[in-house]
């Protein structure tokens, strides 16, 4: 099962941030944005935000690191509106 299939099982979580525990911020995408810098830390110097176009922006999180993530991690990151890409399995957000 790829990636997007995994986040694809749980579009029924989206964007139902009141469902999630242990909030790190009253506010969805910093609630994401926390979570993924928790669980991937980086050393670069670097945004996280690194794409953005139209109406949605690119998580700087991408490729072999990402298939590690749990289910409920998954869902926890889904319901704070975070899709992956079929393409690429990038992270995106709308806005």
């Amino acid at each position: 099962m790829t990636l997007h299939d995994r986040f694809e099982a749980n579009d029924g979580e989206y964007l139902k941030f009141e469902l999630v525990e242990n909030k790190k911020s009253t506010r969805p995408d910093l609630h994401a944005f926390l979570m993924l810098e928790e669980l991937f830390p980086t050393t670069a110097d670097a945004y996280i935000v690194c794409h953005a176009q139209h109406d949605q922006i690119w998580l700087d999180y991408a490729g072999n690191e990402l298939h590690k993530l749990t289910d409920d991690q998954i869902i926890e990151l889904t319901r704070c509106g975070v899709l992956v890409d079929s393409e690429d399995d990038s992270l995106y957000m709308h806005v």
